[in-house]
């Protein structure tokens, strides 16, 4: 499986940013999909997961309300719709794929894109 993240750029608090992120391989194999960002100097935090089949979301409870994760299942793509964006969001976002769990925990997670970096500014 291969994933392919983008959409990150500079943005203004207070303002709105998709991401997506494209897979490509064995699809089928998918059981979940999640965002995880990573801060400069900071441990890789999980943002959100997605059950592929179901639509089952999970957030990080710090964030839930201004993120919004979706799929589409005919494209291959998951989204992160990011609101009301803040300074303390700016990082590098990575995209993921388990095949057998949806999870908080990034060691779950098999398959990972390249990230794509979001910056907030003040």
């Amino acid at each position: 499986v291969q994933l392919q993240a983008f959409g990150g750029g500079l943005v203004q608090a207070g303002g709105s940013l998709r991401l997506s992120c494209a897979f490509s391989g064995r699809t089928a194999d998918i059981y979940a999909m999640a965002w995880f960002r990573q801060a400069p100097g900071k441990d890789r935090e999980f943002v959100a997961s997605i059950n592929w089949n179901t639509g089952l979301t999970y957030y990080a409870d710090s964030l839930q309300g201004r993120f919004t994760i979706s799929r589409d299942n005919a494209k291959n793509t998951v989204y992160l719709q990011m609101d009301s964006l803040k300074p303390e969001d700016t990082a590098v976002y990575f995209c993921a794929a388990s095949v057998t769990i949806m999870t908080r925990k990034s060691y779950h997670y098999e398959y990972w894109g390249q990230g794509t970096l979001v910056t907030v500014s003040s």
